[in-house]
């Protein structure tokens, strides 16, 4: 499953003093298509971490792979596959720590390390190249507001039907619909005002996957 992979070895993990590392992203690594033993249902476990900047746009990504075989490794190309290629798409699998830990001790691995030393594993840094945000307008900002931000993020791939359902609860999405929009939500917080839109690119195209995009509109008060 590695592609030019980095044999690990446990080196101290990085956080930073008085801030709670986000959990890290665990998933199933499946049989190749033909594996001669049906009977396996997972081979193996990547486990990945976005690096951010305080302002969480992300400049890189960390990962690291376990099977039976191989033990722990790291590959920054294989973190370029699980985006880029359809074949090792197809082959990995989203899942909890919990799920993760249940077939880590099933292959044969024991109990699966903690986060910190999970992090230790990761020795292939995948960078992410960056660039000062777009300012897209209206840049007419709200009465009682000095200025105004919109994001537009898109993403790869559209939302089942049930993430769409537990997001539109998480922002409070009215019931009534929202127009143009899968899911709206509203906040003020600290003096500002922040609201969020989920649209898709190409919604209602039978032939083509939907692509999510979700806007995030920023209003700052005066200080």
């Amino acid at each position: 499953m590695a592609a030019n992979p980095v044999r690990t070895a446990p080196r101290p993990a990085v956080t930073t003093a008085n801030q709670s590392p986000p959990s890290l992203d665990y998933y199933l690594i499946l049989p190749r298509p033909g594996d001669p033993d049906p009977a396996t249902a997972v081979g193996g476990l990547v486990v990945e971490e976005f690096t951010r900047e305080h302002d969480h746009v992300s400049t890189g990504l960390d990962s690291a792979g376990w099977t039976p075989a191989t033990g722990w490794w790291s590959s920054a190309s294989l973190s370029r596959a699980l985006r880029t290629d359809p074949a090792t798409l197809a082959r990995v699998v989203p899942t909890s720590r919990a799920e993760a830990e249940g077939h880590y001790r099933t292959l044969g691995g024991g109990k699966l390390p903690d986060e910190a030393v999970l992090r230790s594993y990761f020795l292939a840094h995948q960078p992410i190249p960056t660039a000062a945000p777009l300012r897209l307008g209206p840049a007419q900002p709200p009465a009682g507001y000095h200025e105004r931000r919109v994001y537009r993020v898109l993403f790869a791939k559209d939302l089942h039907p049930d993430q769409v359902t537990d997001l539109r609860a998480s922002w409070r999405t009215p019931d009534d619909g929202t127009g143009a929009s899968a899911a709206s939500g509203h906040l003020e917080a600290d003096a500002n005002q922040f609201s969020w839109e989920l649209r898709r690119v190409v919604s209602g195209h039978p032939a083509r996957t939907a692509a999510p995009r979700r806007t995030a509109t920023a209003a700052a008060r005066p200080g």
